[in-house]
Formats: C-alpha cells, structure tokens, sequence
C-alpha cells in the first residue's frame, strides 16, 4: 500500500517494502504530461517494493505549481533540485543507496540531476528515456551522458518515438560508466508491459555491483 508523502516541498507516495527497510531506497519522477499517479509510476514501484525496495513517486515542482499542461524550460532546475530534495529525504530515512529515476522527462531531469551531482544518487532508473522528439532525431538530448558516472539502467519500448533501439544504444556509448538497456518488445512511451522480474533482478545487480 502507498501512502501520502509530504516534507518541505516534496509531495507523493511512499511504498514500503514488507521489510520496514529503507536501506536501498528509490525516488520516481513523471513525463511533462503526468503527475505522481501515471500508471508506469504506480507498477514500478509496486513491483519494486515488493522486491524490498522503498520507494517514492512524487510530483515534480512544475507540477505542483500546475495542475495540467507540460513544464515551461523554465523549471528545468527547479525539477532537479525537486529530485535532489526528494533522495536526501529517503538517506535521511535511512537509506545507504538510492535510485533515481523516472518516466520520459522525469527520468531525463534525474539523469541531469546525477550528471551534475552525482553525490544525489548511486544509481539510476530510467524509463522511456526521451532521447529526442518525436520525427526530430538530430535535437538529442545527450549532452550531459559523458558526466554521468553513476550506473544506469534504461527501460525502452522497441516501439517508441522518441528513441529506436538503435539510437539509444548509439546514444548510450557516449556514457562512461556502462549502461543496461532492457528492451521491451512492442512497447511504445507508455511502457504498458513492462517485464517487471527482469528489471527488479537487473536495479538488483547493478546496486550490488
């Protein structure tokens, strides 16, 4: 069961594992056109609290300052600090590792947020990573990857707009630290199948590596 999370400017819901544990702990963000609530965001961390992960989905600050509608630029770093807020919360609750991560923009904000200070998290978790927009392969989103030095793990519908498989493994040669891409046959942004087992064994390895 998920329950209400606020602190400072965090807001969102926390899922404890059947342990009480905080040690590996996991912090979510949503898409621009989503909240805490997006589906993807309640499977992941069901999945992964059941593998004795806690785990908080929460609302990104443009969300909170918006109810619909996508983020303006603008508010780009205010969403960083927002996940930054929210992993330095989760250590406070105990937790020695901490994934970060999201869904599309979320996912992307948590990956600048590590590039820039990789202290706010040991690994990351990254759903239908945006890697440019839909019908536009030449404006990548990539040029923070050659600072991340963190683990990451990315999980990507074979069908999505926004990167081919190929041009996400392309793109992800461009991280020092080597990545994981799981690739998920017949999904597109959404990620509506999702082989849960699969991503829980590989968050799994990596922290433990």
């Amino acid at each position: 069961m998920a329950e209400s999370f606020q602190q400072g400017g965090i807001r969102g819901f926390l899922h404890r594992p059947d342990s009480g544990s905080f040690e590996t702990s996991v912090v979510l963000a949503h898409g621009a056109g989503s909240n805490a609530n997006a589906p993807i965001l309640i499977r992941a961390c069901e999945a992964l609290s059941a593998a004795g992960f806690a785990c908080l989905r929460i609302d990104l600050p443009f969300r909170q300052a918006r109810p619909s509608g996508p983020p303006h630029p603008s508010f780009a770093a205010k969403d960083q600090a927002g996940i930054a807020e929210a992993t330095l919360a989760m250590r406070q609750l105990g937790a020695s590792r901490v994934v970060a991560g999201g869904h599309s923009y979320g996912g992307r904000q948590a990956s600048m947020l590590v590039a820039a200070q990789p202290e706010a998290a040991d690994l990351l978790l990254l759903f239908s990573y945006p890697l440019h927009p839909p019908d536009k392969p030449e404006a990548l989103r990539v040029s923070h990857f050659v600072t991340i030095r963190v683990p990451a793990v990315f999980v990507h519908g074979t069908k999505d707009p926004f990167g081919t498989i190929w041009e996400m493994e392309a793109a992800l040669k461009g991280l020092p630290v080597s990545p994981k891409l799981l690739e998920m046959p017949g999904c597109g942004h959404d990620l509506r199948r999702v082989d849960w087992p699969r991503v829980v064994e590989t968050i799994t390895f990596s922290e433990n590596s």
